[in-house]
């Protein structure tokens, strides 16, 4: 399947970095992106109720971060360990440097830290990159077997 472009734009998100328009290590797509973001926010939230009680999630004060701090934390440990957040992983994501290779530790500090301020994941490029993943250098693909 070919698509037609005009000059200076991308056929498909990642045309221009080689990556397939479809399928394993294609770009992955808003429906999966969300999808991750709430498994992870969800195994947070989990992990900071366990942590503080419930009365702390609910007032005012610090409690109220501690769910995005551990998301943070989370978001850094899983792409560095395992390419991906737990969230990423489940939904058939990863999280790869566009220069190939391991993602790294500052990678994912500057990525998770970016997607904590919520706005650059806002901020999308026509390859579906957030600012987050633009500053870091990385895109979020589709995993699976190759074809």
């Amino acid at each position: 399947m070919s698509s037609s472009t005009s000059p200076g734009q991308p056929g498909y998100p990642g045309k221009r970095w080689g990556l397939p328009e479809t399928g394993y290590r294609s770009v992955g797509r808003l429906g999966r992106r969300i999808g991750a973001l709430m498994i992870d926010w969800a195994i947070a939230y989990v992990i900071a109720l366990i942590w503080l009680g419930l009365p702390a999630l609910t007032q005012p004060g610090a409690g109220q971060f501690a769910t995005l701090g551990i998301f943070v934390v989370l978001q850094i440990v899983g792409i560095a360990a395992l390419g991906g957040s737990i969230g990423h992983r489940s939904v058939g994501l990863a999280v790869m440097p566009l220069r190939g290779g391991w993602v790294g530790v500052w990678r994912p500090v500057v990525r998770s830290l970016l997607l904590a301020l919520v706005v650059p994941a806002l901020v999308w490029d026509s390859d579906q990159r957030g600012f987050h993943d633009k500053i870091a250098g990385t895109v979020l693909v589709r995993t699976g077997p190759r074809p």
